[in-house]
């Protein structure tokens, strides 16, 4: 997403934030009809888009995924590479692509997705048809991952977890390693990289007021600061409750998302209003909300599940990763990684020897003219352009297309991967470590 910068405005800014703030709180409370340009889930939309026919369960796998994919402007291809090698006909997804985009863009995106039939077979791919314009550091990103758990919990599709991802992370395992990890987990465990130690985010993150243009302006998002007055532009810390921070990135249970967006008790919905006023809301929210709950704050992991690099110290954005970070992405037995530049051969490495996908030809391969043919015919009818897995597997091109064959359906191939993520799992689970690292 593109960096949007702090500008200063007049103090009448500050009269009209409670206002703003509502705003917020309404647009997830009375979400809109989002699923592409129709809008609803009725017939009519089913029958122009036929990949919005939704399946009610997961096909007798024993756990599922419903992820989120949010992308930018030029994020259209690397969104729909990355539902790709994420795909697995038990999990459910839903693309975001922010409003900011060009009109051109959103019908490319809804084009490559419309175009894969196995998505229209099983019917588990979404994309948002009235997208939100989105702030970078903006509450307006959160408000955008809590829509995208209300459109997922509504389908009607079972899934155990819920998973953020953006256009330029990218998977580590396959979905079977995936699955085969987390059949044995409880399924009320979210993971959120989190700590209560805020540091350099208190008078970076958590003091300062802002105001996010993108909840009442219809083309413009940027930050605001109310005050030019750098010192009463400043609150306090809240004593209501405990601040917690961490990475944006998480994995959420099916019931701790319901949570989020339904709030039982008020506690949900007091933090949300909150948060709109403060930067980089979502490296604050769910970390802030589960560790408050007395119902969450003891399922509460404390990882993201990524391999990301950074600077030291760290500064705004990850370092990219590239091929020579291959060794390391992979004895991190993380379960996905960020941040990765569009098209980057890294990327290639990872779909032939992780995910044991086929990825689309680049225009600047060295190859003859069957070979294109070859490849672009198993992209169409499935073969390896999906990752690995009991549903699809290598070297069984054309069985891609029907994913809920009897003798397929409710298989899963887990290999070295899914070995990996559960060395990492019982560390994190292990007596040792779950409790001492827990809500700190």
């Amino acid at each position: 997403m593109r960096i949007r910068g702090l500008a200063m405005s007049g103090g009448r800014e500050v009269a009209i934030s409670a206002v703003f703030t509502a705003l917020l709180v309404v647009s997830i409370l009375f979400l809109p009809s989002v699923l592409l340009t129709s809008g609803r889930l009725g017939p009519s939309s089913a029958k122009e888009w036929p990949f919005l026919t939704a399946a009610k369960d997961g096909g007798g796998y024993p756990v599922s995924f419903a992820y989120l994919i949010s992308a930018s402007t030029g994020d259209a291809e690397r969104a729909t590479r990355l539902l790709a090698a994420l795909y697995h006909p038990a999990n459910s997804y839903l693309l975001h692509l922010d409003r900011d985009a060009p009109a051109e863009e959103h019908r490319r995106l809804a084009e490559l997705v419309s175009g894969q039939p196995v998505y229209g077979r099983v019917g588990n791919v979404w994309i948002v048809g009235k997208p939100n314009l989105v702030t970078y550091r903006g509450p307006t990103m959160l408000s955008t991952t809590l829509h995208a758990m209300a459109v997922l919990l509504r389908v009607g599709r079972r899934w155990d977890w819920f998973v953020n991802l953006s256009a330029s992370d990218y998977p580590l395992v396959t979905q079977d390693d995936l699955m085969e990890a987390f059949s044995r987990l409880p399924r009320d465990l979210n993971f959120i990289q989190h700590t209560s130690h805020l540091g350099w985010k208190i008078k970076k993150r958590a003091r300062p007021v802002i105001l996010d243009t993108a909840l009442y302006q219809a083309d413009r998002s940027e930050l605001l600061r109310p005050s030019p007055n750098i010192t009463t532009n400043r609150r306090g810390l809240p004593t209501a409750f405990k601040l917690f921070t961490g990475s944006a990135w998480t994995m959420l249970s099916r019931r701790f998302a319901k949570y989020c967006v339904v709030g039982w008790d008020n506690l949900a919905r007091t933090l949300l209003l909150y948060h709109a006023n403060l930067v980089s809301s979502p490296e604050f929210y769910f970390q802030t909300v589960a560790c408050n709950s007395r119902e969450f704050r003891n399922a509460t992991v404390n990882s993201d599940l990524h391999f990301i690099r950074w600077d030291t110290p760290p500064k705004q954005h990850p370092l990219y990763l590239g091929p020579k970070d291959y060794r390391r992405m992979v004895l991190s037995s993380a379960a996905f990684a960020r941040k990765f530049r569009d098209g980057d051969f890294v990327l290639d490495r990872i779909d032939r020897e992780i995910l044991k996908r086929r990825p689309p030809p680049r225009d600047d391969d060295d190859v003859d003219h069957d070979d294109h043919a070859a490849s672009g015919s198993a992209a169409r009818h499935g073969g390896q352009f999906f990752s690995y897995g009991g549903w699809c597997s290598e070297g069984e091109v054309g069985l891609c297309s029907n994913p809920w064959e009897p003798s397929r359906k409710g298989a899963i191939k887990p290999g070295a991967g899914s070995r990996r993520l559960r060395v990492i799992l019982n560390k994190m689970l292990s007596g040792r470590n779950f409790r001492k690292q827990q809500c700190r």
